[in-house]
C-alpha cells in the first residue's frame, strides 16, 4: 500500500488481482483492506454472487471500508489481524471454500503519512506506531518498560540494525532523565547513537521499523495466518502474498517452498504417494513493479509479490 502526492495508491494492483485468478462467482479475502484499492478491484471484477470478505487492524480503515463498500451486500469487513482469518473462515463455515487470499503487508500510506500515528520520523508525533489503536502497548510504552538487552534484540532482530546494541545504550539513558515519547525525539537519539550513516537513509529507518514490526506482531501475525492457510483455501485457490521487507519475504518464501517440497519422511516409512505430495505449486518467479509505476509510487520499489495455487 503506498501513496504519491497525498494520494492512496495500491502496490501492484493490476499484478496481485490478476494472480488471484478470479471467478465472478467466487469468494475471496482481502487480508489488508488499506483504504480498499485491491478490494475495489476484485469486486468489479465479481458477479452478484461474488463475495469478499476483508481484514484490517486499523480503525480508521475499518471506517473508510464501511463509508465506501457498507452498502455492497457483497462485502464484508473484521476488525482484526490476519492472523485471524482461519477462526473467521471456520466461524462462516467456509474452510476450504475461499477461492483466493490477498495479503499486502506493511504500512499503509494515510498510517504513515499521519504524524498521529508515530510511524514516521519524517514529521513530529506522539511515538505511538500501533496499527490497532484500540488494544496493546504504543511503541512509547513499551520505550519506557523494556530492558536495554529487549530493546537492542528487537533492534537487531526485525531492523537488522547493527548499532543495536549503542542505540538501545542511549535509549535507556535518555528515558533515565525523561520519557521518550515523540518521534522526532526518537529519531534524533537514534541519529546521535549511530557512529555510521548509510547513503540516502535517515539512520533511524532501521529502529522505526523494528519497533513497528515488534509492537504489532507483524511477522508472528503472518506465520499464524500462513499455518492455517490452507485449511481456508479451496484446491485451485490462489494465494497473493506482497511484502515489503526481507524478513516478510523471506517468510512467505519459505512457507511457499517447504508447502509446495511436501513433508519430509525418513525413507522406508510406509505412507502412500499422496502424503508426500506438496499442497501448493508456487507459479512463476516473484513479481517487482515495474518503471512506470515506480514512476509515480516511489514506495513501491521494496514491494515483492509472490503466487502459489492450492494443489489439494
Amino acid at each position: 500500500m503506498s501513496t504519491s502526492g497525498g494520494e492512496h495508491l495500491p502496490v501492484l494492483l493490476d499484478e496481485a488481482v490478476r494472480a488471484l485468478a478470479i471467478r465472478p462467482d467466487g469468494f475471496y479475502i482481502d487480508g489488508t483492506f488499506g483504504r480498499g484499492g485491491h478490494s475495489q478491484r476484485i469486486l468489479d471484477t465479481l458477479d452478484e454472487r461474488g463475495r469478499l470478505l476483508a481484514f484490517d487492524k486499523d480503525d480508521e480503515a475499518i471506517v473508510a471500508a464501511r463509508q465506501r463498500f457498507g452498502g455492497d451486500p457483497r462485502f464484508s469487513i473484521v476488525h482484526g489481524s490476519f492472523a485471524g482469518i482461519p477462526d473467521e473462515v471456520a466461524r462462516l463455515g467456509m474452510l476450504k471454500r475461499v477461492d483466493g487470499l490477498l495479503l499486502d503487508l506493511g504500512v499503509s500510506s494515510p498510517q504513515l503519512d499521519d504524524a498521529a500515528r508515530g510511524f514516521s520520523f519524517l514529521s513530529d508525533g506522539p511515538l505511538d506506531m500501533r496499527m490497532d489503536r484500540t488494544r496493546g502497548a504504543s511503541a512509547a510504552d513499551w520505550l519506557a518498560g523494556a530492558d536495554e538487552g529487549e530493546i537492542a534484540d528487537v533492534l537487531h532482530t526485525y531492523g537488522e540494525e547493527r548499532f543495536a546494541r549503542r542505540i538501545a545504550r542511549a535509549i535507556v539513558a535518555r528515558r533515565a532523565q525523561h520519557p521518550i515519547v515523540a518521534t522526532r525525539e526518537l529519531a534524533n537519539l537514534v541519529a546521535q547513537a549511530c557512529p555510521v550513516k548509510e547513503k540516502h537513509k535517515h539512520p533511524a529507518t532501521r529502529t522505526f521499523q523494528a519497533i513497528r514490526i515488534f509492537v504489532n506482531r507483524e511477522l508472528d501475525d503472518l506465520q499464524q495466518c500462513l499455518r492455517g492457510v490452507l485449511d481456508v483455501l479451496a484446491r485451485g485457490a490462489r494465494l497473493v502474498v506482497i511484502s515489503f521487507h526481507s524478513l516478510e519475504d523471506r517468510i512467505v518464501k519459505r512457507f511457499m517452498r517447504d508447502a509446495e517440497r511436501g513433508p519430509r519422511l525418513p525413507k522406508g516409512l510406509p505412507v502412500t504417494h499422496a502424503e508426500t505430495l506438496g499442497r501448493l505449486r508456487v507459479l512463476g518467479k516473484s513479481q517487482r513493479a515495474g518503471e512506470s509505476e515506480l514512476a509515480t509510487n516511489p514506495r513501491a520499489r521494496s514491494a515483492v509479490l509472490r503466487v502459489a495455487e492450492v494443489l489439494v
